[in-house]
């Protein structure tokens, strides 16, 4: 093995990644592995993450916390947009973004030219990996140790044989992924789409019943205290998914189209976002005007489609971006959540930015109106109606 040749390896610890640095170490290289923390891991899973690096042979591991970047530059900007992918998947994919920024910061600190992931080219993340390394730095070399060997698991178990590893049966039902966001599960009896076992399931077992009251604080469009305790985002998102887990809300079954043109079925747990975004749409609905809901909505879905399809570095997404940011300037305020078995409520809304006045109209009970104001804005709102039917029955006549 030729020396001195330095790449840096996104690492998680699993089968792909583990055969990445034997595998890299034959093309000529010393593999730096890298973890970044999104939410997914605990304490004693990047601990042993650190201790298989070594044992594969990584001439050095880092681990960089990422949650805070996962916040700020992601999931800020799902629940300012209520943006759901499709309608339905709260985007938990885009971890890749962070993790492939990391990486590269990491490659830029080390003066290393050379990057690899354990992406397969066989779904998504090879896209959203590749297309965020070459936009950050042009001038990066990709390397994906998986696309090359086809994406055959069981060639990279007898490969890291042949070299002398033990390697375990590592074969489960499901493939899981974990960050902040939520899980997201897929393998076996989901790929046929049919119900997954329900043992599978993480945080939506429920197990509490009697409901319970929690009241969210949103500054900006960003939830900041939870039931009066002021706390980091990343915070309430992290107790929200334990707590209302416990009460079944959060499970998802998504279809949907992927970046590479097929129909792409997974099954996914992500209560406390679920969460959130039912209480943030419930403030906007106090405090935004009719037209900003509405073109709101729609940039919004523009952002979510960019955020699926890898397109995360382009320039228009910091654009859309600054357009939240101040759309968002009014969407201060508290939010008090109803939770019990299956269902989150947002049953009490206050806001300094209210657009409720009584004082000028309070809904079907009163108004700073008169009767003949009221009849005069009816004919003239209803009067093109009226005469296209003056127009059309005379022709008909």
């Amino acid at each position: 093995m030729k020396k001195g040749k330095q790449i840096i390896l996104a690492f998680s610890g699993g089968l792909d990644t583990s055969f990445s640095i034997p595998y890299l170490q034959e093309q000529g290289f010393e593999v730096i592995t890298v973890t970044v923390e999104t939410g997914g891991y605990t304490k004693e899973e990047l601990k042993a993450i650190a201790e298989k690096s070594k044992k594969f042979g990584a001439i050095k591991h880092i681990q960089v916390d990422g949650m805070n970047s996962m916040f700020n530059s992601v999931v800020e900007y799902i629940i300012k947009t209520n943006g759901l992918y499709q309608g339905s998947y709260p985007n938990m994919c885009t971890d890749r973004y962070i993790i492939a920024e990391e990486v590269l910061k990491v490659a830029h600190k080390l003066k290393v030219n050379h990057v690899a992931h354990g992406s397969s080219a066989m779904g998504n993340d090879q896209v959203r990996f590749d297309v965020a390394l070459m936009t950050l730095d042009p001038n990066i070399t990709i390397h994906s140790p998986i696309k090359e060997m086809g994406g055959n698991r069981q060639k990279e178990m007898e490969f890291l044989k042949e070299k002398g590893f033990e390697v375990p049966n590592l074969h489960k039902k499901y493939s899981v992924n974990q960050n902040v966001l939520g899980i997201t599960y897929s393998g076996s009896e989901i790929d046929e789409l049919k119900e997954p076992d329900e043992s599978m399931f993480i945080w939506t077992k429920p197990t509490a019943t009697k409901p319970i009251y929690i009241t969210i604080k949103f500054d900006k469009g960003v939830p900041c205290a939870l039931d009066g305790v002021k706390m980091s985002g990343e915070t309430i998102l992290q107790k929200l998914n334990k707590l209302i887990g416990q009460y079944g809300y959060g499970r998802g079954y998504y279809t949907g189209d992927c970046v590479i043109g097929i129909k792409g079925h997974i099954v996914f747990e992500a209560p406390g976002v679920l969460a959130l975004i039912t209480a943030h749409k419930a403030l906007e609905q106090l405090v935004l005007t009719k037209p900003q809901q509405t073109i709101g909505a729609e940039l919004g879905q523009h952002l979510t489609d960019l955020f699926y399809t890898g397109k995360f570095f382009e320039p228009v997404v910091a654009n859309l971006k600054s357009f939240f940011d101040a759309e968002q300037s009014v969407v201060s305020g508290e939010v008090k959540l109803k939770v019990q078995p299956n269902q989150v409520l947002p049953v009490a809304i206050s806001s300094p930015f209210t657009l409720i006045k009584p004082d000028i109209a309070s809904y079907a009970q009163s108004s700073s109106w008169s009767a003949v104001e009221a009849d005069g804005f009816i004919k003239l709102y209803g009067l093109q109606g009226k005469i296209a039917a003056v127009v059309h029955a005379t022709k008909k006549e």
